[in-house]
């Protein structure tokens, strides 16, 4: 082989080596690239992940936050208390249920209808009920003498007076007008059994609640019956 010859293989196996060296360089540089693609979509895929997580989180709390105040707005319309409920006709206050009649009668006549509407004429056991009553009968009554009998009197014995539960009288709890009772029994006798039973009401308002008179348990007025109330349930909306 001529010199020429040599030099002629070296270059070329030179030139092929060097081919050689760039192809791997450039096969390195790819795979490089291609592992640099992995790792960053990797990591824009676990920035995603991420970004979920998070918004899942503010989601949760934000949904956390409403169910809060629907529950305390519910809170606000329902009570653990038992709800309180009386029949058609009759008025709540205070626990209790009142039926004002409208139709006179003597004070056991209308007793006994009290007692068939399943009460009894009122007992009055606070300051609180008095006046709920006092006011209550302002509007109810159709002049002066249109007063309501209460389950009090002293028809047992004069001037014992006891509610109708057989309860005496609280000395405390006495809401007599002026100079009563007094046991009138007429200007010409018409009432020899005198006034022994109570009757209430004060069409222009009472002066510090103070509106009870006796009167002769024979005369017909209008009367205030009274009875527990209903239970209806313990959790619910009092409202409805």
């Amino acid at each position: 082989m001529t010199e020429a010859e040599v030099l002629y293989c070296d270059v070329t196996f030179a030139e092929f080596r060097g081919n050689t060296e760039a192809a791997s360089q450039h096969v390195e540089s790819n795979k490089g690239s291609k592992v640099t693609s992995k790792r960053l979509l990797l990591l824009v895929l676990g920035i995603l992940l991420t970004a979920t997580v998070i918004a899942l989180c503010v989601v949760f709390f934000h949904n956390l936050q409403i169910k809060k105040k629907l529950h305390d707005a519910r809170r606000r319309n329902f009570t653990d208390e038992p709800c309180q409920k009386c029949e058609e006709g009759w008025e709540l206050h205070g626990g209790k249920c009142y039926y004002f009649s409208k139709k006179p009668s003597s004070w056991k006549q209308s007793r006994e209808e009290c007692v068939r509407r399943g009460g009894d004429l009122v007992k009055i056991d606070s300051r609180e009920e008095q006046s709920f009553l006092e006011k209550r009968l302002r509007n109810k009554m159709d002049n002066e003498q249109d007063k309501f009998w209460i389950g009090l009197t002293d028809s047992e014995k004069e001037g014992r007076w006891l509610w109708v539960d057989g309860s005496e009288l609280d000395t405390s709890l006495r809401f007599w007008i002026r100079t009563e009772p007094d046991d009138f029994k007429g200007n010409h006798g018409e009432h020899p059994d005198g006034e022994d039973c109570v009757r209430m009401g004060e069409k222009g308002g009472a002066v510090d609640l103070k509106c009870w008179f006796d009167q002769s348990c024979n005369n017909p007025h209008k009367s205030i019956c009274e009875k527990a109330a209903q239970t209806i349930c313990y959790v619910c909306n009092c409202s409805l």
